[in-house]
């Protein structure tokens, strides 16, 4: 299956339906095969052969996503690009992803402008919705050409190179193939519930995990409700508008929902699986969910080298055959997929019984083809025949996978190993406590100390002492914040990820200022 198979086979379901839909305008899944086509044959026509690579910078927009379909219907190599990112990063990305075109949206016009001296390999831009004094328009670029049925048989199976978030350097390219997004399709339809037609509402960006969500909606013939901005009001009125039934939040997102004064009066009932994923989520905050939003929620754990679906916690699974909340479970990252491998091992290669705490190893087709162009990185990540992915975690007798940490995060003070999202997990618990983030800073006494940095509650008010005495009460005192920080916001990626390495930063930065 490449990419524009999953619109194709939608299409066979009813070409007629909508397919895709922003802002009141909605494209059916015929006119999306048009541009597809269209965007294809202008591909050829500007000497875009089969392998090359095109990027696409856009926010949440339908039509930059239909896009996606025509590269796929040219043979070329889809490389979603995140506009979150400086102008020197984007740069080193499409340098080093060799892309040839890149169609963008006029929202990121100066970006493009600030990059284009540095790419001498780009030889084709697009401007999706103006023309610029250094490329056409869309339909400017599309005049001239038809939407007759094109056929270009790829090179090979690559289907995406998608960046890596660069928390430990530039980003990397992960190369992901047909057959990886097959078994992520494949993974998804068959571990969570999918009655009818579905309506998918995307507010996370189409260029990360709210895209490849798609590719599943669009093999059932479902449509795809596009939010361009990340508003949580516009969220809850597309919901009961579009009777949606499928969606995607990060945590942090869904934190911010559950505090949204019209969460209580919106209609949720047409939910049939509310996905979070992308990070930790508080036990507190899930199980706040669970009653308030509905018997919906449904975890996902992976990672863009094995995107998506390496475990999944059903929305069913999160409660006891009697109905009551499985509250240990929801710490968890639920269950291995049944076509994926997961395994705990040690730093000498050794897989771990279960109980035992190491790094998260994977192995099967949702794992990617390897690192673009960078063969030492793609033999360390997967060394000792399995996927490494970086995640300290353990299986328990029921094959439940737990997340203790990513082995960046993980802080060893005065000798000990203080994973932060346990420490995370108990600051939650805190009634005042919105969101946080537990890093490690450095110390001449402990050698690190964990610092936790908190966003409260609007109007809320914490003493730090009374927030380490809250966290000493629930996990220890070795694990307890000898730092407590209270900031109005926590920095956060496109995602609405908590970005620690910022946060880390501008504590390091606070620091020597003092000094």
């Amino acid at each position: 299956m490449r990419l524009v198979d999953y619109l194709d086979k939608g299409a066979q379901l009813g070409a007629a339906r909508t397919c895709l839909s922003m802002s009141g305008s909605e494209l059916s899944y015929a006119e999306v095969q048009r541009i597809s086509h269209r965007v294809g044959r202008a591909l050829q026509r500007s000497a875009i052969a089969p392998g090359d690579k095109v990027a696409v910078l856009s926010g949440n927009d339908a039509t930059a996503f239909a896009c996606v379909f025509g590269i796929s219907r040219a043979g070329a190599v889809w490389c979603p690009i995140n506009p979150r990112n400086e102008a020197a990063e984007n740069r080193h990305v499409l340098d080093a992803f060799d892309c040839c075109c890149l169609i963008f949206h006029s929202a990121y016009s100066e970006m493009v402008e600030r990059m284009r001296g540095g790419l001498p390999k780009l030889r084709q831009s697009v401007c999706l919705d103006r023309p610029q004094p250094f490329a056409p328009s869309l339909d400017e670029w599309l005049q001239g050409v038809d939407d007759s049925p094109l056929a270009v048989q790829p090179l090979d199976d690559l289907a995406m190179i998608a960046g890596t978030g660069g928390t430990t350097g530039l980003p990397k390219g992960v190369m992901l193939s047909g057959a990886n997004l097959e078994s992520m399709t494949a993974l998804t339809l068959m571990s969570y519930p999918f009655e009818g037609r579905p309506n998918y509402l995307a507010l996370a960006p189409l260029t990360h995990a709210a895209g490849v969500l798609c590719l599943p909606i669009l093999a059932l013939g479902g449509r795809i409700v596009v939010l361009p901005r990340p508003d949580l009001g516009d969220f809850l009125d597309c919901i009961e508008r579009h009777a949606i039934t499928h969606t995607f939040l990060p945590p942090t997102l869904i934190y911010m929902l559950l505090a949204h004064e019209r969460l209580a009066s919106t209609r949720l009932d047409s939910l049939q699986c509310f996905w979070y994923g992308a990070a930790p989520i508080s036990v507190a905050r899930l199980e706040e969910a669970l009653a308030r939003i509905g018997p919906v929620m449904g975890q996902l754990f992976g990672q863009t080298e094995a995107p998506m679906m390496i475990s999944m916690l059903a929305p069913k699974d999160h409660f006891l055959p009697g109905g009551a909340v499985a509250r240990e479970r929801l710490a968890s990252a639920g269950r291995p997929g049944p076509l994926v491998q997961v395994a705990i091992m040690d730093p000498a290669g050794r897989l771990l019984p279960s109980g035992q705490t190491g790094e998260v190893v994977v192995r099967g087709t949702l794992v990617m083809m390897g690192y673009y162009k960078d063969p030492q990185a793609t033999a360390e990540a997967g060394r000792h025949g399995w996927h490494h992915t970086g995640d300290i975690g353990r299986l328990d007798d029921d094959g439940y996978l737990y997340i203790v940490d990513r082995a960046k995060d993980m802080v060893i003070t005065g000798g000990f190993n203080v994973y932060s999202v346990e420490v995370e997990q108990a600051l939650m618990q805190h009634p005042d406590v919105r969101d946080c983030a537990v890093i490690g800073l450095p110390d001449d006494k402990w050698g690190e100390r964990v610092v936790a940095v908190l966003q409260l509650h609007p109007g809320r008010s914490v003493d730090p002492a009374d927030v380490q005495d809250f966290v000493k009460a629930r996990i220890g005192s070795v694990k307890a914040p000898k730092q407590v920080e209270v900031w109005p916001d926590l920095p956060r990626s496109k995602l609405g990820k908590v970005l620690k390495k910022d946060i880390r930063q501008q504590l390091l930065d606070q620091e020597e200022a003092r000094t």
